[in-house]
């Protein structure tokens, strides 16, 4: 049986962040020029190199920011959950993508045209105000890794990370386990480190009772004590 496809309509509380600011004329126009998206697991949404077109907002799922770096090395950048927005940092800059942005998990997206969002920016300073905000907060946070990456010790970075995951993506019902599961090797490029360091890592810390380790699922058993290794190392 073929999927039923999603309307815009079905999903624009998830736009709700832009819709806001918008008049009722700019409203109309923006829903007329939306389109839902679906994903499958590592399906692209833009590849690095691509000439960026549209405003992405995730609906529902994650979407995965990743750059190749030195032999070829995929560093993953950050994970976009639900009422996330990307696309737009390229095209403001007039500038081909320079990472790319694939599927976690099925995932929905809804595609904005950067066209007419930049038109509508451009009479509207509420909207405007909110892009800048979202820049300024993002350009504030990689400031913030970057230094954090390059000093903590492997400890530290995993723990940082861990931490970083349950404030983002936020916690199961039991309270413990990171509502975000990812490979090692994800880990691993989100704290700077080999594959194989992050997997020792994790595993000292499971046999310290930091953390309980089931496949992807990691739950995090002494938030203090991670939290002092993060600041520590």
């Amino acid at each position: 049986m073929a999927k039923k496809e999603i309307l815009v309509s079905e999903v624009k509380d998830k736009l709700s962040d832009i819709l806001d600011l918008l008049t009722d004329s700019e409203r109309t126009e923006l829903l007329e020029h939306a389109k839902v998206q679906t994903l499958s697991k590592n399906a692209y949404a833009y590849r690095d190199g691509d000439q960026p077109h549209d405003l992405i907002c995730v609906v529902s799922g994650k979407l995965k920011i990743c750059k190749d770096g030195v032999s070829g090395r995929s560093q993953l950048i950050r994970v976009l959950k639900p009422t996330s927005y990307s696309g737009y940092r390229a095209y403001f800059s007039g500038v081909s993508y320079s990472s790319s942005a694939a599927a976690l998990e099925p995932t929905v997206i809804v595609r904005i045209p950067l066209i007419l969002l930049t038109r509508i920016i451009q009479q509207n300073a509420s909207l405007a105000w909110f892009f800048i905000q979202e820049l300024s907060q993002r350009l504030g946070s990689a400031n913030e890794r970057t230094v954090n990456l390059t000093q903590k010790h492997v400890r530290g970075r995993l723990a940082e990370a861990l931490i970083f995951l349950r404030d983002t993506y936020g916690l199961e019902e039991d309270g413990c386990t990171l509502s975000i599961y990812l490979s090692r090797e994800d880990m691993a490029n989100m704290s700077n480190m080999t594959t194989s360091n992050a997997i020792r890592t994790l595993s000292a810390f499971a046999q310290e009772k930091l953390i309980a380790i089931d496949g992807r699922k990691i739950k995090l058993m002494d938030m203090a004590a991670l939290e002092t290794v993060s600041k520590f190392g």
